[in-house]
């Protein structure tokens, strides 16, 4: 394994730098307009794959954006692991709070990264996250250490849902099977505490739309007399959760997976500090259900949320009118047993109970996921956390995120292979919003682990 670091020293700089070639590409997948762009940076992550050593790399049309594949079977005998990632990123607007453009990456140190932090869309989500992996398998393969079959899956449609994923994997299925999946596309509890997620949220997403009169009206001829939609909206958002951060859709939580005592102990280990969660986003103070520590509202409990809301005139200047209608988009983070099916249609029950009979009301499904867990007595689990131990020289504990990432409860049902979620970023990489970042020490740390994972597993 020695050979295997000393390689990754040697070649450190130019690692980052070719990484930098990724994140200049805008491979925006919400946005059609980028749709070129899209297509470059797929064809550039497989050009990497080639010349890192992978056999068979294709680069694979969808009914939405390609996605890439490569692999290297060295032994029938041994385990095969299959490397997930996803070379789309997020829109990067707000443009105007970036310090730089998003697109045009940098390294500056900041307090939490004295050795410096690569600044660009996309450099936390996800690509310099699965290059850790391309990187550390250009390694293993030039000091003849590879101890596993590699497959690799690199999507372009993670950030719109996935939708092209599912229908190829399951067309796929003798080409993609293996042993494990591993995912970075998660983070660490801290520098301090490194950890590997056991957990994830699933996810419905959805869209309401308040109606009141025909077209939008004069506010000094009809106000005072008419229903407002965006009135009528925030009210009906307000009653979805009550005073005490319980969330009143009926039937809400009738699936909830019941964390045990034991489990909510071992997670207490990770040493939930509410002052510096609040001094880390600029908070005065923190809310939610009541009984529940910070840590476990955003890991074990399932909430809602509005994302969005719009509606009558938001341009310059003054227009005084009543709109017609008012919109809002909510997402309900899920946790095991409830399923996206059962909650989106519970919620769509209650908007409509809760709304004024003198209003039409909408509700679209938009994307969801189901919970995913890995259980820690695993070998899977067992062979990441001593790969990071090891690399970083700590005790690795479990540790459930809030976030969705549906893809892994989709690859256990068609595949039939858990997912080892061993992500290296923070939750302070400002991912999806401005100013994204990925620490440098995060970044080789990852490309270190990931060798050590293929040898524990192997075993």
């Amino acid at each position: 394994m020695q050979k295997t670091l000393d390689y990754i020293q040697t070649h450190r700089q130019r690692f980052v730098e070719e990484l930098f070639e990724l994140l200049r590409i805008p491979s925006i997948s919400a946005d059609p307009a980028y749709k070129d762009d899209v297509l470059k940076c797929a064809g550039k992550v497989a050009d990497y794959l080639r010349e890192a050593g992978a056999d068979n790399v294709e680069v694979c049309p969808t009914k939405g954006n390609p996605i890439v594949y490569g692999d290297k079977i060295i032994s029938a005998e041994l385990p095969t692991v299959l490397v997930y990632g996803h070379y789309d990123v997020q829109p990067a607007d707000p443009i105007e709070l970036w310090n730089r453009p998003p697109f045009e990456p940098y390294i500056e140190k900041t307090p939490l990264h004295p050795d410096g932090a690569i600044f660009a869309r996309g450099s936390a989500d996800d690509k310099g996250q699965f290059f850790m992996h391309l990187k550390a398998f250009e390694a293993m393969m030039a000091t003849g250490t590879l101890t596993c079959n590699v497959k690799f899956i690199l999507e372009g449609e993670e950030e719109v849902g996935s939708v092209s994923l599912g229908g190829f994997v399951e067309e796929n299925r003798e080409k993609l099977s293996c042993d494990c999946i591993l995912i970075s596309d998660t983070h660490i509890y801290s520098l301090e505490q490194p950890t590997v997620t056991t957990g994830l949220r699933g996810l419905s997403y959805v869209e309401v739309e308040v109606e009141g009169p025909n077209r939008d009206l004069h506010s000094g001829l009809y106000g005072g007399a008419v229903p407002n939609p965006i009135h009528v909206l925030s009210r009906m958002i307000a009653q979805l959760i009550d005073d005490k951060g319980h969330i009143t859709v009926d039937g809400f939580y009738d699936n909830v997976e019941i964390v045990s005592a034991e489990e909510r102990d071992e997670m207490a280990k990770l040493k939930d500090n509410p002052e510096a969660f609040n001094k880390s986003i600029g908070l005065r103070g923190t809310e939610g259900e009541e009984g529940y520590t910070t840590l476990e509202r955003t890991s074990i409990r399932p909430t809602l949320d509005a994302n969005g809301i719009w509606g009558g005139y938001i341009g310059e200047g003054a227009k005084t009118v009543i709109p017609s209608k008012a919109f809002a988009k909510i997402s309900m983070r899920l946790v095991p047993y409830q399923t996206p099916e059962e909650i989106t249609g519970k919620f769509r029950s209650y908007f409509e109970k809760i709304a004024p009979d003198n209003v039409r009301v909408k509700v679209t499904p938009h994307h969801g996921g189901m919970p995913y867990v890995l259980p820690i007595d695993t070998k899977e689990f067992k062979a990441a956390k001593q790969a990071m131990e090891e690399a970083f020289g700590k005790e690795v504990l479990p540790y459930r995120s809030g976030g969705s990432i549906p893809i892994t409860s989709m690859f256990e049902k068609v595949l039939g292979a858990k997912s080892v979620l061993m992500g290296f970023g923070l939750d302070s990489d400002a991912i999806h919003s401005p100013n994204e970042h990925y620490g440098l020490y995060n970044f080789y740390k990852g490309i270190e682990s990931i060798p050590l994972f293929f040898a524990y597993y192997s075993k």
